[in-house]
């Protein structure tokens, strides 16, 4: 996945919603790397000869904690999004 191309907005409300549901698409997108990288370590470990039940339970902790920290990082994307949902529609341009 190569880097963005991340433009300079117009300065209009319409911009700023677009540039924000952009940014969590970009920060989703790095989640769901992040999440299948997680996945691909835990089927390794468990597919290892020899794996002991201490570092299974060591493994599980790992996995716990980064779900935990995706998890916060979705109720933080949710809240971005809802500070424009939730707000009035701007008025319209005076002509």
């Amino acid at each position: 996945m190569g880097m963005p191309v991340i433009t300079p907005g117009t300065g209009t409300r319409d911009q700023a919603v677009t540039d924000l549901i952009e940014s969590v698409a970009l920060q989703e997108t790095a989640l769901s790397h992040i999440l299948n990288a997680e996945g691909e370590k835990m089927q390794a470990i468990i597919a290892t000869p020899g794996v002991t039940a201490d570092q299974l339970m060591e493994l599980n902790d790992s996995v716990n904690s980064l779900v935990n920290a995706v998890t916060r990082l979705e109720m933080m994307f949710q809240a971005k999004l809802e500070m424009f949902s939730s707000e009035t529609p701007a008025p319209p341009p005076v002509a």
